[in-house]
């Protein structure tokens, strides 16, 4: 990285755990080779500080912020105005400055979560989300635009996925996409993962872990038993990589998917909106971050 000088000017995440965060690291790589003297760190937030310390970063001219779990809803009150993809899903991971010290709220994830899958036909398919937050809605937003025939959302929470599946059904209604909310407590979902083409995991479980604990695969590690090897496994998740959940996918011969190219591909859209520039090292981005996994 450049040295830091009086000049240099900061951009970051906020979040919560944000140590295990490799943006800093890809970031940072990619502003060295754009030649932008800027900084990119990773910055602990609790929710109930979120809105003054986003306060305080706009009045500090902070050039651009990334906004991870848990934030990506509550942050939407500390927004002036909402792009159309971050008001249409209702959650936002990039917040842009603008005048008057405010932040105009916008969301990469939809962009960067469609690029692994550029390569595979999903037109008339069945998927599973799991989970139903702030990344669940940037995934259904992106599924959308897949012609595809169902998607089921399974959370614990019943009160949370009513909510989740009513915001995104007016969405996927124009699109001729059916959506159905199911509770994992008090449903067998095995019959839905049996017919599933794509499971994505949304949840932050496994992540960081490097062990081998069922605890650490979404669902639990049985309901798993059933699953077909025709099943794309994507896991937003990047670190450990592969995740559990992704080597139990592996050991049944299915198609798998890390979260490193979506936090790639979102993090290179979020540097487009923050300068201006258009050439992002996309390449460079993701290298750095793998020689980072590998230490």
């Amino acid at each position: 990285m450049s040295t830091i000088t009086g000049k240099t000017n900061l951009v970051g995440l906020l979040g919560q755990p944000v140590n295990h965060s490799l943006s800093p690291i890809m970031h940072n790589a990619a502003y060295e080779e754009m030649g932008l003297d800027w900084c990119y760190m990773a910055m602990a937030c609790e929710s109930k500080d979120l809105k003054k310390v986003t306060k305080a970063l706009r009045y500090l001219d902070c050039k651009g912020l990334n906004i991870t779990i848990p934030h990506k809803q509550e942050v939407i009150k500390a927004c002036h105005k909402l792009t159309e993809i971050a008001n249409n899903i209702q959650a936002v991971n990039t917040l842009i400055p603008e005048k008057n010290n405010q932040w105009i709220g916008a969301n990469t994830d939809v962009e960067g979560f469609l690029t692994p899958l550029k390569d595979h036909n999903l037109k008339g398919k069945s998927v599973i989300v799991i989970g139903c937050g702030g990344s669940a809605r940037a995934v259904v937003m992106g599924l959308s635009n897949l012609n595809i025939k169902k998607i089921t959302i399974i959370a614990r929470n019943e009160i949370t996925l009513d909510i989740f599946v009513k915001s995104m059904s007016h969405l996927l209604s124009k699109k001729h996409i059916l959506i159905e909310g199911v509770n994992n407590k008090n449903f067998n979902i095995s019959p839905y993962i049996k017919e599933s083409d794509l499971i994505i995991n949304t949840t932050p479980i496994g992540m960081n872990k490097r062990n081998n604990k069922h605890e650490n695969i979404p669902l639990g590690h049985e309901i798993w038993d059933c699953l077909s090897n025709k099943t794309i496994l994507y896991d937003l998740i990047y670190t450990p990589r592969p995740t559990n959940w992704l080597k139990l996918g592996q050991q049944k011969n299915c198609f798998t998917i890390d979260g490193l190219d979506m936090l790639v591909e979102q993090g290179a859209f979020s540097i487009r909106l923050w300068s201006g520039f258009k050439d992002v090292p996309v390449k460079t981005m993701k290298s750095s971050a793998k020689k980072h996994l590998m230490v």
